[in-house]
């Protein structure tokens, strides 16, 4: 009994082996015709076209027998006959030609296209790979790539052009970015005496998130390196008076660190950047200073750019300098003077924005004249920078900074007498004068939308209004705010300006023929 089970055993397991194989060659049957593509020569209103990668083969059914097969370009592709209706294709370069299908006595029976493209599966994935916040694709177009889809960010689609570069050299490119584009720098020229370090001092009162400063002169018990230690800004003991505050906090708390004593070798950009990094914000650390006399701002240039193009800006003048020719002429160049800024911004993923800053400040020296061809020119006293940053939306940072210094010494005295040793000081008065000058250069880049159709923007001279003949004459105001102007009986009392127009008297009535619309008429 047992070996009639082991003889059916066997015969079961045999008979499901060959039905394996059978569906095996069945579905390797069904992949090849899958693979192999048909296409209509004969009757074909359109003329088919066959896509085949570089270094592959695609093999093609027609619907019509044919006898000869003509390719026009062969260095683009091969095409051998395999049967009377079935041929292979072999991509051979970039390209696209035309093949033609001949019946008996070279008669033409019909032509399809071969166009032969990169196989774009592999960049396709490696970009998916390294890049999947993104939707990118690569696609072959008329034997190019196409790089399509959108992007967060522009150095995202910088990245994938390298990486489709490795496969085609001639690339379009036409992603579409999410992210805004248009980035705002907004420069500051800061000026400070060199005195303003020493003279200048920072009180900090920490009470959880709120900052008091105040700002005065100090008396500086020593004179200790900077340091910066945890959340405290500087880490010097030192005394304050006769500050200004600012800040959010505006009560008096115990002081955690009781800062103030700067080195009187550190420089006033130094200065400023340790308050950036403490939180405090630029427009308050500038007004501070300037409310007290230790900085001034030489220029605020706001310029707006979009990510990769470099803007540029002047507020100045130029003048006019000889330049001596052939033949004794002289021609007229000029040279531009002033506050300048250019700048190239590119926005990064993450909101982090990467700035080629160019600024630069210059000015005429009349006091050092140049002769050109008899003629006297002042030279440029010039202050520039160039320097790559990359900052978030709204940090503010020190890029740069200067130290001028510019002595002077005078002596009068009566001659002879004044040249006596020792007693020769009786006879002379001496004047020694030295002005040092230390410029920082501040920028914050912001990202940008263009205001909505509509919206009106807001301009410096929307809070005010210009004065009447009171507030100009007795009050002495040169304009007022519009919350304060002066109303009576709820209306306000200001003088008109202007021209008075006599307009024609309007009146509307009910015209029954228009059913019953309200008619202006004009009454003279």
């Amino acid at each position: 009994m047992g070996g009639v089970m082991g003889v059916k055993s066997r015969k079961v397991l045999r008979t499901l082996f060959a039905a394996a194989i059978l569906a095996a060659f069945g579905a390797m049957s069904a992949n090849e015709a899958m693979a192999e593509r048909s296409i209509q020569i004969g009757q074909a209103k359109r003329t088919a076209t066959v896509t085949v990668y570089i270094g592959k083969t695609e093999d093609v059914r027609t619907d019509t027998s044919f006898v000869e097969l003509q390719v026009g370009d062969p260095e683009v592709a091969d095409v051998n006959p395999l049967t009377d209706r079935s041929l292979s294709i072999l991509g051979k370069k970039n390209g696209t030609t035309r093949v033609s299908a001949y019946a008996e006595g070279k008669k033409l029976i019909g032509v399809f296209d071969v166009e032969v493209a990169y196989d774009t599966s592999l960049v396709n994935s490696e970009i998916q790979r390294r890049f999947p916040n993104a939707r990118l694709r690569v696609t072959s177009v008329n034997g190019r790539l196409m790089l399509s889809g959108t992007s967060p960010d522009g150095p995202t689609v910088d990245k994938a052009m390298n990486i489709a570069k490795q496969f085609g050299s001639d690339i379009i490119n036409t992603v579409d970015v999410m992210s805004p584009q248009q980035v705002m720098l907004e420069v500051r020229f800061v000026e400070a005496n060199r005195t303003a370090g020493r003279d200048l001092g920072v009180q900090w009162n920490v009470f959880g998130s709120r900052n008091l400063m105040n700002i005065g002169n100090r008396t500086p018990t020593n004179q200790l390196p900077i340091t910066n230690t945890g959340n405290d800004l500087f880490h010097q003991p030192g005394v304050t008076a006769g500050g200004t505050n600012v800040g959010s906090s505006g009560i008096s708390i115990s002081p955690v660190t009781v800062a103030g004593v700067l080195s009187g070798t550190a420089p006033f950009g130094v200065m400023v950047s340790k308050m950036l990094a403490g939180g405090l914000e630029i427009d308050a650390i500038v007004n501070a200073l300037e409310q007290k006399g230790v900085a001034r701002s030489l220029a605020e240039p706001n310029l707006v750019a979009l990510s990769g193009d470099t803007a540029s800006f002047l507020a100045g003048g130029e003048y006019p300098v000889p330049v001596p020719g052939a033949l004794g002429q002289v021609t007229i160049d000029y040279k531009r003077y002033g506050v300048g800024l250019a700048f190239t911004p590119t926005v990064l993923g993450g909101g982090l924005i990467n700035l080629k800053i160019e600024p630069e400040v210059s000015q005429l020296d009349i006091t050092h004249p140049v002769t050109v061809a008899g003629i006297s020119v002042p030279p440029l006293i010039v202050r520039r920078a160039s320097t790559t940053v990359e900052l978030r939306d709204g940090q503010s940072f020190v890029i740069g900074g200067l130290l001028q210094s510019n002595g002077q010494n005078a002596i009068e005295q009566l001659p002879w007498l004044g040249d006596v040793p020792v007693l020769g000081a009786l006879f002379r008065s001496t004047s020694y004068q030295k002005n040092e000058t230390d410029l920082a250069i501040i920028v914050t880049p912001r990202l940008v939308r263009a205001a909505r159709p509509g919206d009106v923007i807001k301009t410096p001279l929307d809070s005010t209004l210009p004065p009447n003949d009171v507030d100009l004459f007795l009050m002495g105001k040169t304009e007022i705010p519009r919350s304060t102007a002066r109303l009576a009986e709820g209306v306000a009392v200001r003088e008109f300006a202007g021209h008075v127009l006599d307009l024609p008297k309007y009146s509307s009535k009910e015209n029954s023929s228009t059913g019953g619309a309200r008619v202006l008429s004009v009454r003279n």
